[in-house]
């Protein structure tokens, strides 16, 4: 992101609005506000018919017509003030004028609307026509008629008022050019003259009303002429205006540019733009707005680009405009370089030609190395899409252009600690570029020469920030660093360490986001082609060099192994087993480790390898598992022994208290201090624990401790609500204790019919109800302190008595007992409670549906409140019951597919996110399908499910039956194909690209496993194959393979290449379909474009395309007979990653020739014929060449001050020359700046004009050729340049302006510029 002090252009850089507060005018200069909000009061929703929005405004006029004339009695009293200076009269003049002026204009509206309402009323009044009387009951059409003459009367008039302040510009101009008075006199305040005193504030008033004009009306910019528009703005961009009435004039422009058409006729303003870029700090309101003219005329190219069908793009810019954009941003100090970055970056993408030929490529590049770091990231993205076409990637020389965006990494040796944030800059875009096809196999060229280069970085010894290389290289293979691995790092044992308590939590959240039947993920087989790449490139012969450096260990060399060792395994998981193979076996480590004549050396390699090996048996006990057959848990899961565990300390316990004799049992409950006192406290909570989950399970002990002592029933008093003793006790971690006591004891008592009688008589239940009827509204008066309210709730343990409510929910009996006393009709009552959502919430949680009643009612209920929140509380609540239940149960698919026709589209996609989870099993799909529920009105919403519905057979006959099979084949056809290419891409840009923390949950939806498509699902059943066949769509998906296989120029049969590759291979990837491939002999044609084709996008498309076609065992031998292998499983399955074993064929695309870039003969100029002319070019010229610029900046500094070079500094024709210098060749700000300073010419529209003669007149004809003279002129700086193609050098300083070198010289110079030399030392 840019700094927060610079202007940031990217949200609104072409609006058309007004740009409140873009510069500081007058303070009383407030006529665009006041019409705009006439405008929003006149155009109201509130206002119902044309007479009361006139009415309105007419009202609004009379106001601001009397504010504006106290202003003016106001300014004409203070002008007869005697002692007021001569600084403050000039300000008041100048608000009386305006005031004036908007005084005259709001009278001139006030007639207008008085016109019209006179003349409808004249209308009204008429005597009815027979036609009138005809259609007099047509209230609608002659509203129609009505509204319609108000729009033409409202364009007519905005028309008029934008044609008199265009008149009232021109007219400003000529008066502002037209000899007058110096300075007003200060007695006549009311003299016409105190317009001509300030004429940038008439300019601006004038330039904000036809502003508003323009935002009132959009049909007014298509019916203005722009050129005169133009012509009467061009004054205000004089140099003689203020900054404020230039960045008025430009915004104006801005709002009135509609088309290609009249961003041709800005030309006429170039000069100007190039000199208000040229300008410091202090004008950065008028760059401002410079700049978002630029990016206005960019966007109206870019529109050209969706309207036009095809072929490249031209940006309606001039070179100079362009070259000034580039000086900009080649400017470190210049606050808009950010944006003239990103202005120039979205420029290249459009019309890469403009920006070669003005010297951007080589600019960007420049800025990808070395500019902000915030900005690499798009640099790097604008590249890799140039690259992707054969056409713009010959704009780059292989090896020196992009080459540069590795340089702080690859020329980090010998600068320090200080660079290591530039290098992490640089490892962030490293990462980028390797994660794309066009980064990947771009780097590939030249037998992989740039990624050899970065591999190579790790061995030079005295580099101090390796560290951050070997990190990019944790992040590019995806490697996650848990925090157990600095454990090894750091050189301790991985025995000793401890699992994180944290764990279960990582693996519940990891479980959630698996889909189980889907072992294919596209990131792991472009990782596995990327490490196979860089195992070439040489990066286990450098982590192995990092090794050999000492014989101790260190965190560095510890971290290298550590990478090895994530290698290796990653080559076990997704590299066939021929290549895997020659990975594992690690030859380098094995013979450090097997050399017996170096015993350093042994070492080094036998302690690289006891790591290793450490480091993977400590790894499964470490690393957190998780379950990929399915995501809900099974009978023989890991869990279970945990289960089983605590189901035998249950049994024990059990045991225990049917072992224990009476003495024993009547002891311990003596010892609990329950039946010597009422005081919580004193009570000896061990003993009661063990008591309630031991010995009290057993019946006869229950029975006992209920008749002979009274321990149960205070028990049970201390939990009554109205008691206040459990039920007051403050929620902390240590009394939340007595809560699952609490719930212990209501198992416990529903464990023995003895507990379940002593139960149903006592108060618990009877007062809990009463408890609840405090919140109902309708029960008579409600309590002031009711025991739920919600500040007990959540600070008391009261949310403990819906604990216990949920333990008497999973036994029958608790149920009985619930609805004896009405808990459940409680219940009902407050889930119809707007303002307890908490404790809504907190029943839902609590109860237990396991037995079919009113707990599974409530939970319907809730399911279909009133109030979105709750519902969508509920329905994660009931995907969580179906998540972890252990079978499908019908009910809880039923409420699920309920929640499908809800009323909130985000309860539907909740509903739907957890079906197609659920359907990810076979038998909950059966289920479901079954219920043949209706998906029609979720549109896109439901589509995953219906996909899930086509991929069996019941589900197919269904779908096919109802018509959605054949209105999808063609949705398909048309678009989705397309839209499909478009996710996919987008979702695997996010994966790998470097973004921000905003887009994370969008990268979450995406797991990196393919997404199910359309003529994927078809193909998988009998049914569906059958009308795949009828349709004949793969025949023409073959037929087009073959005749646009090697598409490289149309972007949209590119687009449509790659849909058609995807659709065919999710074919392929079935057993059903596969059989469609072998047909039409398609795979062979897909290899030939893997291989051949030129757009680096469509052979990675081609490369995941083999690989789903790779993910059934038929296919794979397919692929296996064309030298492209598949990775198996250890079951011998394919997993749906396929390599080329000729990986030389597969990543290298055809080199290419260098774009030449021609310059345009008619830029050429005629040579000066003065000498002193002659002189000054050269000098400016030299100015360019930053080896002799202090030299020349000298020598002008000189000739200026001379007499006889003060004519050249005043000569319009001499500045067009300076002009044509800077847009031709490329100049540093502060020189550019500096060569316009030059010259003592004031830039106004006759100037302007006087430059265009000259452009004419200098320009030299097509056949012109200097002759050669007997005699050169030759300056202290050397030779006058010849002109060059596009100025990319520093150092080549010349310009297509001098032809030169052949001019003879008639006269001697007028001064000598060749220096004086003298010789010290020698006597003669």
């Amino acid at each position: 992101m840019p700094p927060t002090d610079q202007p940031n252009f990217l949200t609104s850089d072409t609006s058309r609005q007004d740009d409140a507060g873009i510069f500081a005018g007058p303070p009383n200069s407030s006529s665009n506000g006041v019409n705009a909000n006439i405008l929003a009061e006149s155009n109201g929703p509130g206002l119902s018919s044309p007479k009361d929005r006139e009415h309105k405004e007419f009202e609004n006029l009379k106001r601001q017509l009397l504010l504006e004339n106290r202003v003016k009695l106001g300014a004409e009293n203070l002008l007869d003030v005697p002692d007021l200076s001569d600084e403050m009269r000039q300000q008041v003049e100048s608000e009386l004028a305006m005031a004036k002026g908007k005084i005259h204009t709001m009278e001139q509206q006030v007639k207008t609307l008085t016109a019209r309402t006179e003349r409808k009323r004249t209308n009204s009044t008429a005597p009815l026509t027979p036609k009138r009387r005809a259609g007099h009951g047509s209230s609608v059409d002659s509203k129609i008629k009505e509204d319609s003459i108000e729009d033409k009367d409202d364009l007519r008039t905005s028309l008029n008022h934008a044609s008199n302040c265009i008149k009232a510009l021109l007219s400003a101009g000529r008066s502002a050019t037209s000899p007058a008075p110096t300075s007003p006199s200060s007695t006549s305040s009311h003299s016409p003259a105190t317009n001509a005193a300030d004429p940038d504030r008439t300019r601006i008033d004038l330039m904000k009303r036809l502003g508003v004009v323009l935002q009132r009306n959009m049909r007014v910019r298509y019916e203005l002429n722009f050129s005169e528009l133009v012509q009467s703005v061009m004054p205000a961009l004089s140099d003689r205006s203020s900054k404020h009435c230039r960045a008025t004039a430009y915004r104006l422009l801005r709002q009135a540019l509609v088309d290609v058409d009249s961003a041709e006729i800005l030309h006429d303003i170039d000069w100007f733009i190039v000199k208000s870029l040229a300008r410091d700090n202090k004008h950065a309101v008028e760059k401002e707005q410079v700049i978002k003219l630029i990016r206005a005329v960019v966007a109206v190219g870019r529109d050209q680009k969706t309207t036009a069908a095809t072929g490249p793009v031209t940006i309606p810019l001039s070179d100079c405009v362009m070259r000034a954009v580039v000086a900009v941003g080649d400017y470190p100090e210049d606050p808009f370089r950010p944006i003239c970055i990103q202005t120039l970056a979205e420029i290249l993408l459009l019309d890469i030609d403009l920006v070669a030929r003005t010297g951007g490529i080589r600019f960007l590049l420049h800025a990808l190395g070395e500019g902000p770091l915030e900005l690499a990231p798009i640099l790097a993205a604008t590249f890799l899409s140039i690259i992707d076409s054969p056409r713009t990637r010959s704009y780059l020389t292989v090896g020196t252009d992009l080459e540069i965006a590795l340089s702080a990494i690859t020329d980090a040796y010998g600068k320090g600690p200080d660079h290591a944030e530039r290098m992490r800059g640089c490892a962030r875009v490293i990462q980028l570029m390797l994660r794309t096809w066009s980064g990947l196999l771009y780097f590939c060229m030249d037998d992989m020469l740039a990624i050899r280069s970065i591999v190579n970085t790790l061995t030079i010894p005295s580099l101090q920030t390796r560290e951050i290389i070997l990190d990019m290289f944790f992040e590019l293979l995806n490697i996650k660093t848990p925090e157990w691995f600095q454990t090894f790092i750091d050189g301790r044992r991985l025995t000793m360490y401890r699992k994180s308590h944290t764990l279960p939590e990582t693996k519940k959240e990891t479980q959630a986001t698996e889909r189980p039947h889907e072992t294919l993920k596209l990131t792991d087989q472009y990782i596995a082609l990327l490490l196979l790449i860089l195992v070439k490139a040489g990066l286990l012969d450098a982590l192995t060099g990092m090794l050999e450096e000492e014989t101790t260990g260190t965190n560095l060399s510890r971290k290298a192994i550590l990478l090895v060792a994530e290698i290796l395994q990653m080559a076990n998981r997704v590299l066939p087993l021929s290549i895997a193979a020659n990975i594992q076996a690690v030859p380098e480590i094995f013979a450090l480790a097997s050399n017996y004549s170096e015993g350093s050396q042994r070492a080094i390699g036998t302690s690289a390898l006891s790591a290793i090996d450490s480091f993977n048996r400590n790894r499964g006990r470490l690393q957190p598992t998780t379950m990929t057959t399915t995501f809900r848990p099974r009978a023989n899961s890991v869990e279970d022994a945990v289960r089983r565990g605590q189901r035998q300390v249950e049994q024990v316990k059990i045991k225990m208290g049917m072992q224990m004799d009476d003495k024993t049992f009547q002891s311990a409950l003596l010892e609990t201090q329950v039946m010597l006192t009422n005081n919580h406290t004193k009570w000896n909570f061990d003993i009661l624990q063990e008591l309630i989950e031991g010995p009290l399970l057993h019946p006869k002990r229950m029975e006992e401790a209920i008749k002979v002592g009274r321990f149960i029933r205070r028990l049970l008093a201390f939990l009554h609500p109205f008691s206040h003793d459990f039920s007051d006790m403050e929620n902390n971690k240590t009394n939340q204790r007595w809560a699952k006591l609490a719930c212990s004891l209501m198992s416990t008592l529903m464990s023995s019919p003895e507990g379940v009688r002593f139960l149903s008589k006592d108060l618990l239940l009877k007062q809990l109800t009463k408890s609840f009827a405090q919140l109902d509204p309708f029960n008579g008066t409600p309590s002031k302190d009711p025991i739920f309210s919600e500040l007990r709730f959540s600070n008391t343990l009261t949310f403990g008595y819906l604990d216990m409510l949920g333990v008497l929910s999973t036994f029958e009996k608790g149920v009985e007992l619930m609805e004896k006393f009405k808990i459940f009709t409680a219940l009902y009552h407050i889930c119809e409670l707007r303002s307890r959502e908490d404790l809504v919430k907190a029943i839902i949680q609590n109860l237990d549906y396991s037995i079919d009643g009113h707990s599974r009612i409530v939970l319907s209920k809730v399911l279909t409140s009133t109030y979105k929140n709750i519902r969508l509380f509920a329905t994660n609540h009931l995907g969580e019951l179906i998540r972890q239940s252990y079978q499908a149960s019908a009910w809880t698919l039923r409420l699920l597919l309920t929640q499908l026709y809800d009323t909130s589209t985000e309860v539907c996609e909740m509903a739907v996110h957890f079906l197609e989870e659920a359907c990810e099993s076979m038998d909950i799909l059966q289920l479901v399908v079954g219920m043949q529920p209706t998906l029609d009105h979720l549109g896109q919403i439901g589509h995953p499910l219906l996909l899930k519905f086509m991929s069996t057979a019941m589900g197919f006959r269904y779908l096919f039956d109802a018509g959605y099979i054949d209105r999808e084949m063609d949705m398909w056809l048309n678009d989705r194909n397309v839209f499909y290419v478009i996710q996919v891409e987008i979702f695997l840009s996010k994966v790998f690209g470097y973004s921000n923390g905003e887009e994370d949950e969008d990268i979450l939806a995406f797991d990196g496993t393919v997404p199910a498509h359309f003529y994927g699902e078809m193909s998988k059943t009998e049914l569906g194959c059958q009308v795949l066949q009828e349709k004949s769509h793969f025949a023409d998906f073959a037929h087009f393979i073959r005749q646009h296989g090697l598409e490289c120029d149309d972007s949209e049969l590119i687009m449509k290449l790659k849909s058609i590759l995807w659709a065919v291979g999710n074919i392929g990837a079935t057993d059903g379909g596969l059989p469609f491939l072998e047909e039409e002999e398609i795979i062979p044609a897909i290899l030939h474009i893997a291989e051949q084709s030129p757009v680096p996008s469509v052979r990675g498309t081609c490369f995941f395309v083999l690989g789903l076609i790779s993910s059934t065992s038929q296919g794979a031998e397919i692929l296996d007979d064309y030298r492209w292998e598949a990775t198996l499983s250890p079951l011998g399955t394919p997993t749906g990653l396929c390599i080329p074993l000729d990986l030389d064929k597969f990543i290298s695309i055809p080199t290419w020739t260098p774009a030449t870039i021609t310059d345009d003969n008619g830029c050429r100029l005629v040579p000066p014929t003065s000498q002193t002319e002659i002189e000054v070019i050269t000098a400016i010229q030299n100015l360019g060449n930053t080896v002799i610029a202090n030299a020349a900046s000298r020598s002008l500094t000189k000739m200026k001050s001379r007499p006889e070079y003060r004519p050249v500094f005043t000569s319009v024709s001499t500045f067009y020359r300076a002009l044509h210098i800077i847009s031709t060749q490329r100049f540093r700000l502060p020189v550019r700046r500096y060569i316009l300073d030059l010259f003592n010419i004031e830039l106004d529209s006759d100037v302007a004009k006087s430059l265009t003669e000259q452009a004419q007149t200098l320009r030299a004809p097509p056949s012109f050729k200097p002759k050669s003279p007997p005699n050169r002129v030759v300056s202290m700086f050397g030779r006058l340049a010849r002109s060059r193609n596009d100025s990319e050098s520093d150092d080549d300083a010349s310009d297509g302006t001098a032809e030169l070198d052949d001019f003879a010289i008639k006269e001697k110079p007028v001064i000598t510029l060749r220096p004086v030399s003298r010789i010290i030392g020698f006597d003669n």
